[in-house]
């Protein structure tokens, strides 16, 4: 099925969209400072998607692509960094209107960051050559860093959402890697990862997604502020 990768893409955006229009929440009077921080945060993941791509690290199988591609990426995989970042913060920021309240006690919240980031360095120390692992875990560890120094509140509750965020970026990402399908749609080259699997998705896919959607999601909350006052 040659349209797989766009399905996937189509169907984890659309109902979050959709909603994203409902009166009671009104997600759209966020819409320019969400837009903006995926694209910002978008930017650097191209970069990397197109550099891993170039070398091996990962890859995509045609027999589930359109065919359209941009700068070596296929123009589903340049979609991903659009659909579902928007799909994953709408999840977030419902969660926490429907649950005001929802959020880790400040020192519970410290203490899983410095054990978080401690786990990064160590990761990092013993994975060195692999460019994956390496590159994953040093962006982790440093917006972790960032979070500590700036006594960063947000992820009182993000850590919590981004719990259930999970499930469906499993899913998805199950999907992509070769779960329930034939073949893999997106391929990963296990001399550059830890090998570590969660069904067929690679562990280090968690905290990717956690660097993006967490990066994305600070710079919401600076831009916030500025285009509520226009």
């Amino acid at each position: 099925m040659t349209s797989l990768y766009f399905i996937i893409n189509i169907a984890s955006f659309s109902i979050p969209f959709l909603y994203s229009f409902e009166k009671k929440m009104r997600f759209i009077k966020y819409w320019k400072a969400v837009f903006l921080s995926i694209t910002i945060v978008a930017v650097p993941f191209l970069i990397w998607d197109v550099w891993f791509t170039n070398i091996g690290v990962w890859g995509f199988n045609p027999t589930y692509l359109l065919g359209p591609t941009i700068a070596n990426l296929p123009f589903e995989e340049v979609l991903f960094f659009f659909f579902i970042p928007y799909a994953s913060i709408f999840t977030h920021y419902a969660l926490l209107y429907f649950f005001p309240k929802l959020g880790l006690p400040k020192k519970a919240t410290k203490l899983i960051t410095i054990l978080l980031l401690l786990m990064a360095i160590v990761i990092i120390i013993f994975n060195y050559d692999n460019w994956y692992t390496l590159i994953n875990f040093s962006v982790f560890a440093l917006l972790l860093l960032y979070a500590l120094i700036i006594k960063d509140t947000l992820l009182n509750s993000f850590y919590i959402t981004f719990l259930v965020v999970l499930i469906p970026f499993f899913i998805v990402n199950g999907l992509l890697t070769g779960s329930f399908i034939e073949e893999q749609v997106v391929w990963y080259n296990n001399a550059e990862n830890l090998g570590i699997r969660v069904g067929t998705v690679p562990v280090e896919d968690a905290f990717y997604a956690f660097n993006m959607l967490y990066g994305a999601t600070l710079l919401i909350e600076k831009f916030k502020p500025i285009f509520s006052k226009k």
